[in-house]
């Protein structure tokens, strides 16, 4: 992720169920593939995708703390990170 002049924080459409709505996309697609699939390698390759993308949105998070701290802030403390109304 990089920041460009100008960014803004976006926190309508998507944004407003949760933050990060594309991993959100990645994280159900992988699991529907792996129920879908059933194959052991994917039960084993699902706790490590998320944690390569929790890794990555943490990174990511506090990128736009630095960027809007206020703003971010209250984002964080109103929509849930990957799952509405959970985590």
């Amino acid at each position: 992720m990089t920041l460009k002049g100008g960014h803004e924080l976006i926190t309508e459409g998507p944004y407003a169920i949760v933050r990060h709505p594309i991993y959100t996309g990645l994280l159900v697609m992988i699991v529907a593939t792996v129920i879908v699939l059933g194959h052991v390698a994917g039960v084993i390759a699902l706790p490590l995708v998320f944690w390569g993308l929790w890794i990555k949105l943490r990174y990511e998070e506090k990128l736009m703390l630095e960027k809007f701290p206020d703003k971010y802030a209250a984002y964080q403390q109103r929509v849930r990170r990957l799952i509405p109304f959970v985590l």
